[in-house]
């Protein structure tokens, strides 16, 4: 009985370590989906002229989750209800910002951007993409650096955290 209490709880601590991993490893991924997304943007409104809704829903389509729920949540809120563009962007953060593996910081950028879209002419809107695009680049080269410094070492600690509990216990 203690055998298989032992294992369970290595098995918990050793998951919980490689759960922690997995969204340190998820950060700079979904920072390279959200800038596509964000050139996408540009694309469809500054070249095709695309209006901001039909745009949002043609990126929802084409990116992959939780970069296109939030694409998908905005386009929707353009649509279906009487909000701003910049109420429309910080509602779909808000309601979809806990899905992804992205930190404050990265908010912060998002929610500085949704606070210009559709207020400028195409120049600065522009100006304003690529200003965001920067913020996003420097972050994601922190994100990598963050997930090679510490993953191994957080799934490691998962394994050893649940190998002292168990020296513990006995």
């Amino acid at each position: 009985m203690k055998l298989l209490g032992a294992i369970f709880i290595l098995l918990t601590t050793t998951i919980l370590g490689f759960g922690f991993a997995k969204r340190l490893s998820e950060r700079p991924r979904q920072l390279r989906q959200l800038k596509v997304a964000l050139q996408s943007l540009e694309a469809e409104i500054l070249y095709g002229l695309t209006p901001l809704a039909e745009a949002s829903q043609n990126l929802a389509k084409q990116m992959p989750d939780p970069i296109s729920s939030f694409f998908s949540e905005f386009a929707f809120r353009l649509l279906n209800k009487e909000e701003s563009a910049y109420e429309a962007w910080e509602n779909s953060l808000q309601e979809t910002w806990s899905e992804t593996a992205l930190l404050q910081n990265e908010r912060e950028v998002m929610s500085q951007f949704g606070a210009t879209l559709g207020q400028q002419d195409r120049e600065q809107q522009q100006k304003q993409i690529k200003l965001t695009l920067s913020h996003l680049e420097r972050e994601e080269g922190e994100a990598r650096d963050q997930q090679t410094r510490y993953e191994k070492m957080i799934k490691s600690l998962g394994f050893l955290t649940g190998l002292l509990i168990i020296i513990l216990m006995m």
